[in-house]
């Protein structure tokens, strides 16, 4: 289920409506490499939120669409606030990897 909440310019996807998409989007975890390690949604693409929004022309094209998850989903709406304020295309994936009810790898 997606949502977009007035003020964001970033739509909503809750992690339970994530593994249908699995392997056709691009799953960013913005968590710090040792969370990631720990365990992370199969298909999840490591890339801590400081290094991302440092440089985030080095990990993503404008052209493309990017959902982002962290632990709970409170650091990937500030990313995907800031990310979508520069032009990036961004969905937030609220819940994150603690609500995720499936195996993570690891």
């Amino acid at each position: 289920m997606f949502t977009k909440s007035t003020g964001n310019k970033f739509s909503t996807i809750s992690v339970h409506d994530l593994d249908e998409r699995l392997g056709k989007i691009d799953l960013i975890d913005i968590r710090e490499d040792y969370e990631y390690k720990s365990g992370h949604i199969p298909k999840a693409k490591n890339i801590p939120m400081g290094q991302l929004l440092a440089k985030p022309d080095k990990y993503l094209d404008k052209e493309k669409e990017y959902h982002i998850i962290c632990q709970s989903g409170g650091r990937s709406a500030r990313a995907c606030d800031e990310l979508s304020s520069q032009g990036y295309k961004i969905i937030n994936v609220s819940g994150g990897t603690g609500s995720y009810i499936k195996p993570l790898e690891r």
